[in-house]
């Protein structure tokens, strides 16, 4: 194995642990020593990959937008019709934001936003802004509509099926869960009637 490979393997091995590090004590109380000790190797080999906390903490943001988009998929991947690809898309949405490390993700991203505006911009990126652009592409491909039009409906869509039960997990108002998001069960998860009810009213009118 190259000397390249191997850098890469560390590399993206200690994004993992730091992941794991900072949703469970926070940003602040996280250190670079305990993301070394628990990646079992070096401060020196760490900060030759991450020059400091904040720029771990910001390629982090970069794997979470990796692996959530890999989750997620694009609404063609559901259905071929266009009706129950978005209802099933936006309940995807919402099973993987139901998912606590999820949920705590979120949690640390608006705990730093004053502190650490690019990280909480580049959550929010990796997880709002790049459904709405996927959501809101399909819609304008499949619905004849400007690329600002799908964008506008992919909001609209998304605010009412999926942002306020969001909430409610961030307050702590409903449980959120620690069952990791499945595709086999997501209308187990998720409500997807009422969804489809939203969905079907919105793209109806």
């Amino acid at each position: 194995m190259s000397t390249q490979r191997r850098g890469e393997e560390l590399r993206r091995h200690i994004l993992f642990v730091a992941k794991d590090v900072f949703l469970e004590t926070g940003y602040e109380r996280a250190s670079m020593d305990a993301v070394a000790v628990r990646a079992g190797t070096s401060k020196r080999s760490l900060y030759a990959h991450f020059e400091s906390k904040d720029k771990l903490l910001l390629a982090v943001m970069d794997l979470v937008r990796e692996l959530y988009l890999g989750r997620l998929k694009t609404p063609d991947a559901y259905a071929e019709d266009p009706m129950e690809a978005v209802t099933l898309f936006c309940g995807r949405f919402l099973q993987l934001m139901a998912w606590e490390p999820q949920v705590r993700t979120c949690r640390l991203s608006i705990a730093e936003a004053e502190r650490l505006p690019g990280s909480s911009r580049a959550y929010f990126d990796a997880v709002f802004a790049s459904t709405y652009e996927r959501l809101g592409g399909y819609l304008a491909e499949r619905l004849g509509m400007d690329r600002a039009e799908g964008a506008a409906l992919a909001e609209d869509l998304l605010g009412r099926t999926v942002l306020p039960r969001l909430l409610r997990r961030l307050l702590n108002v409903e449980e959120v869960s620690d069952a990791a998001p499945e595709p086999e069960t997501l209308a187990e998860d998720v409500d997807l009637d009422t969804i489809r009810r939203t969905v079907s009213a919105i793209l109806a009118g």
